[in-house]
């Protein structure tokens, strides 16, 4: 596909990454243990072995890093901060060596033009928190609260969003869930306590970074599918809008109506979660922008074994069907059910099995599955979807959580053994692509 797609030239165009990913520096400079600092050492945990206390050494590479991304032309950066890095036990003392490897950060963006979007959490909670029950024990969503606090006072007035949290759906199912992400529990009853425990965080967060003045837009990023049924049967039909209810509306509800979906909830049955009496009153706050990440959409069939989908477009390295026109019936489906905010495309991308071929990585599927992406992004923006931008997951190969370095999702080829940077196809691409689009406009 080559099917150039205008957007406008207000639009964002950026790359995306997360610190516990690339940073490394595992113990650098007074930095405390995170959960996934725990868990990928633990055996069995990570499927090639592997864990993050290097990484793509961005700690010490930033410069590096953000130079390549002035070499794109990007308007944008968005990354997230280990909270570890600047509050080593997750309360108490903050670490000022910490703060300064942000601040470094922010100066070399500054410097080239490119905004800074932060996350405050992606994933990577602090040890010290989890061994007082982690998003268990709701007085972590007020640790949480404290913590964006102190960052939007220091950096409110130097990024341009501030997201609360990444995907709360992974750090739920995945982490308390299923265990195949850290703390590596696997309890539903537990799973749909911490999804509470988050939510609330995101709230008291957000009403925390208000008080201190932040000029920051403030918001969360989730990660969305539609869910489709296999078949007319009535049992599809019913298994994809209770996966519907218990994923996307699940987070959605809570902050933009104020309630959980009554579907979910009685699915949920006695693991439903605890709710104290004013949750909602602090989960419900109003916010600058939704960041979507779209990667898959969910197929549903209730039959044993279950039916797969035709995958017409192929599958991902993840093994993830490639389905772009599942971003356009997503965001039309929420524009329908909620009054949303600006939103940005804050993840969309795919893992592939990448080789350096005479110095060159020649990852022609990914520049196909972009494209059509974005084509798509422009359809839901065409009928009325206010979509602000896009970041494309993800700047570097990295640490793909408990697939270790096995899976590939970097527009930035990364020699692990020597930390060798190579733009991939993808890179060259979406730099033309990006040039494309300011000419346009011009």
């Amino acid at each position: 596909m080559t099917e150039f797609t205008k957007f406008p030239p207000t639009f964002l165009w950026g790359v995306a990454t997360s610190a516990f990913q690339i940073e490394g520096g595992a113990s650098a400079d007074g930095k405390g243990p995170s959960i996934w600092d725990t868990f990928s050492h633990r055996s069995g945990t990570i499927i090639d072995g592997s864990n993050g206390d290097i990484a793509c050494d961005h700690y010490h590479r930033y410069p590096e890093d953000v130079a390549i991304m002035a070499g794109l032309g990007v308007d944008a950066y968005r990354f997230s901060m280990a909270w570890s890095r600047v509050q080593p036990a997750g309360k108490g003392d903050w670490n000022e060596a910490g703060f300064a490897f942000y601040d470094k950060l922010l100066k070399q963006l500054e410097q080239h033009g490119i905004s800074a979007h932060i996350t405050l959490y992606h994933w990577d909670l602090p040890q010290g928190l989890q061994d007082e029950g982690g998003w268990l024990n709701r007085a972590t969503a007020y640790r949480f609260a404290d913590y964006a606090a102190e960052v939007a006072r220091r950096f409110g007035d130097r990024v341009k969003t501030i997201s609360t949290h990444n995907e709360p759906w992974c750090t739920a199912n995945l982490g308390y869930g299923n265990a195949q992400f850290a703390p590596g529990v696997a309890d539903l009853k537990q799973s749909i306590q911490v999804s509470h425990h988050l939510l609330l965080s995101h709230g008291l967060a957000i009403q925390a970074m208000r008080a201190v003045g932040s000029s920051a837009q403030l918001g969360i990023v989730l990660n969305q599918w539609t869910a489709d049924p296999a078949t007319d049967s009535a049992a599809d039909k019913a298994m994809a809008e209770f996966e519907y209810a218990r994923s996307v509306q699940w987070f959605m509800d809570p902050i933009f109506k104020g309630r959980y979906p009554a579907l979910a909830l009685q699915g949920h049955g006695a693991n439903a979660p605890d709710v104290h009496p004013e949750d909602f009153k602090d989960i419900q706050q109003k916010i600058d922008f939704l960041g979507v990440n779209y990667y898959f959409r969910a197929y549903c069939s209730a039959e044993t074994p279950p039916r797969q989908p035709e995958c017409k477009l192929g599958k991902t390295d993840m093994g993830w069907e490639i389905y772009p026109d599942g971003l356009t019936e997503l965001l039309l489906k929420l524009k329908a059910e909620y009054d949303l905010p600006p939103i940005y495309i804050t993840e969309n991308g795919m893992a592939s099995p990448d080789r350096i071929v005479n110095g060159e990585v020649a990852d022609t599927a990914r520049i196909d599955f972009v494209e059509r992406h974005l084509k798509a992004l422009k359809d839901a923006m065409q009928q009325g979807v206010n979509v602000q931008g896009y970041f494309l997951w993800s700047l570097l190969d990295n640490f793909e959580w408990n697939s270790g370095y096995a899976k590939r999702f970097g527009i930035v080829h990364v020699d692990y053994a020597t930390q060798q940077r190579t733009l991939k196809h993808s890179a060259h691409w979406y730099r033309e692509y990006l040039k494309q689009q300011r000419s346009s406009n011009a």
